[in-house]
């Protein structure tokens, strides 16, 4: 296995490591392993356009969003 030594590491990251080690009975190497490895090995699953695009709210009708025509451009053929 490989090792990785952080350094510079801000005093509140540490104290927050810490705690989260402390809550998950781990200790402070094993909560950083694994928070190293839920954030590179876990695949979060990707949403299609289609979940995308259900989970817009609804926010008005479709005619609030009607484009209004530009009357002063001239039509070029």
């Amino acid at each position: 296995m490989a090792q990785l030594i952080v350094r510079n590491l801000d005093d509140e990251i540490v104290k927050r490591l810490r705690r989260k080690a402390a809550e998950s009975g781990r200790s402070v190497e094993a909560e950083h392993r694994e928070i190293l490895r839920e954030a590179l090995l876990k695949s979060r699953p990707r949403k299609s356009l289609k979940q995308h695009l259900l989970g817009i709210p609804n926010i008005g009708r479709d005619d609030d969003f009607v484009r209004m025509r530009d009357k002063s451009r001239k039509v070029q053929l």
